[in-house]
């Protein structure tokens, strides 16, 4: 049996060069629509068990963000349920994946992939509960459901808690961080998130680019728009997941907003700031260093001494979700990265950063969340 690569699925992404032999198979990471962005991929190779595979990804010097994959470990699958990591790597050029499959199919992806029947699913599991309802905000450019879930008793004095995520569709931990969020959230034996839900509202949108996502796009809709560059003007055509989540946040205002994304370079969980907006001041300055704090202490997964550089005074870009937030709203606004690689200061190399680190993760950002609200 000759050996086959396979990407035809939801999210899946590659172009098969060669495939001859097990030991030279040659391949390309495709671009997202538009052509400017690239580096998500996520591919099923069949016919080589027990064979020593060498996976040439050539054009991986061209993609987005080099330094992605510097010291970066491919995840594998046979179940598409538990991923690992396997050796790799990077020349400036080509990003070689080396493995020996013990199944006759197996799956190879940048990170563990959601698909869209588990974010259906999920949408499905979370309406089970009393306190969840759902609104489809518009029509996506590829014809799916742009879907919001409102989480408790719409109230008047209760805090307006916005969450997104997903901007990015090749950032796929963001929507297993809301996995966890949503799990912990609606346990109502958990005193925290009955708490949490007594005095706050949350406005959950778990997906923002599902086109992107199952077109296995790294940044882009189905459109070519980076939909965290469409905050200041979006389009109704161009736009539609931003430009509608802005018309119900019009609704219903604003008051905490996070918006939840992966980082290819660095290998830490960190959140990044609005401090360049005109606005900032230093009570907004101690609100983001308080929620930081907290949550390094909730979780060792988490820190707060690396990160982007802290934008200057007056430099912000309000094209960006965290910063339009901040200053259209006046919220506590930030942006939470995790990495694709492995967190630095917590390491597991068996799976790096994970699907289930990043549930547990949302999970203990109920606690963050709950204990900032009288700050709010």
């Amino acid at each position: 049996m000759s050996i086959a690569v396979f990407s035809h699925f939801d999210g899946g992404n590659i172009e098969v060069v060669e495939a001859e032999r097990a030991d030279e198979i040659c391949l390309r990471i495709k671009p997202d629509v538009g052509g400017r962005h690239m580096q998500w991929f996520y591919f099923q190779l069949c016919n080589a068990r027990d064979q020593d595979c060498v996976m040439q990804l050539e054009n991986a010097g061209q993609v987005s963000y080099t330094d992605g994959f510097q010291d970066y470990q491919a995840l594998a699958s046979v179940d598409q349920e538990y991923w690992f990591r396997v050796p790799t790597e990077f020349d400036g050029q080509n990003l070689i994946i080396r493995h020996r499959p013990s199944s006759d199919v197996i799956y190879y992806a940048y990170f563990a992939p959601y698909p869209l029947l588990r974010h259906q699913q999920l949408i499905a599991l979370a309406l089970e509960s009393e306190r969840v309802s759902a609104e489809c905000l518009c029509t996506t450019p590829d014809g799916h459901a742009h879907t919001l879930l409102t989480i408790g008793e719409e109230q008047a004095g209760r805090k307006k808690l916005w969450i997104t995520a997903r901007q990015h569709p090749g950032e796929t931990m963001a929507e297993w961080w809301v996995e966890g969020f949503i799990d912990r959230l609606l346990d109502e034996d958990d005193p925290v998130s009955r708490k949490l839900l007594d005095q706050a509202v949350v406005y959950l949108v778990p997906n923002m680019c599902i086109d992107g996502a199952v077109r296995g796009h790294l940044r882009c809709n189905a459109l070519g728009r980076n939909l965290n560059r469409e905050w200041a003007e979006p389009s109704a055509e161009a736009s539609p997941e931003v430009y509608y989540v802005i018309e119900k946040m019009k609704q219903t205002g604003v008051d905490f907003a996070l918006d939840v994304h992966g980082d290819e370079g660095l290998p830490y969980n960190f959140i990044a700031g609005a401090e360049g907006v005109p606005s900032w001041n230093e009570q907004r300055q101690a609100q983001l260093d308080a929620f930081k704090n907290l949550l390094a202490k909730i979780s060792p997964d988490f820190q707060t001494e690396q990160g982007y550089s802290v934008d200057e005074p007056g430099s912000s870009d309000l094209r960006k979700n965290t910063d339009f937030m901040a200053e259209t709203f006046g919220s506590l606004a930030m942006t939470l990265e995790m990495p694709f690689k492995d967190s630095a200061i917590s390491p597991v190399p068996e799976t790096g950063w994970s699907p289930g680190r990043s549930q547990v993760l949302g999970r203990a950002c109920v606690d963050a969340i709950w204990r900032m609200l009288p700050e709010l």
